[in-house]
């Protein structure tokens, strides 16, 4: 996969047409879990198509072995923003926004190192209770849509949801950081 990266921040249309391929349903599911019903077929093409512009035009930004994790990332922000673009601000996270912030330098640093550690409590998150987060939080599933995709019963996730929210809280307060 390093090899398709390199080729990619060489600007390589070869490489680009092969993680295309690659992840495209991944995009794009993605893409119709944030919108949850809100935006037409031609919105979430066009947002899927965003989303690997945007690859290509930042390729030298990906890191050795961070590709699918960067393209979901890229997908989830570019989702959010067309949802925006279309009135649909509902689905957004409320905890993520407090119009009492004024943002500063500062503030974005600590928010970088916050989001460095939370990335690295869940890598030592064990499996199934990892990807069942990584699910439902940067791939915006539902608990329904995981138990299906995972052949785990609905309640499992949850509880496993649930579960692994308050070890992240746990983990993140011994750490320091207020929650």
């Amino acid at each position: 996969m390093d090899k398709l990266v390199h080729k990619l921040k060489k600007h390589d249309e070869k490489a680009l047409i092969q993680i295309m391929d690659q992840y495209t349903p991944l995009v794009a599911t993605i893409v119709s879990n944030v919108a949850r019903g809100n935006m037409s077929k031609e919105d979430i093409e066009e947002t899927v198509s965003d989303v690997f512009v945007t690859l290509w035009n930042n390729s030298e930004k990906i890191q050795d072995g961070k590709l699918k994790g960067y393209i979901c990332s890229i997908a989830r922000t570019r989702a959010i923003n067309k949802a925006n673009s279309l009135g649909n601000k509902a689905i957004l996270n409320i905890d993520d926004y407090d119009p009492q912030d004024d943002f500063s330098i500062e503030d974005a640093t600590d928010k970088k190192d916050v989001e460095r550690e939370l990335r690295e409590v869940i890598g030592e998150i064990p499996e199934p209770d990892k990807e069942i987060l990584i699910r439902h939080y940067y791939f915006c599933e539902t608990a329904s849509k995981i138990s299906e995709n995972m052949s785990i019963n609905i309640e499992t996730v949850k509880s496993k949801l649930r579960r692994t929210r308050d070890k992240l809280k746990k983990i993140l307060t011994e750490r320091g950081y207020t929650l």
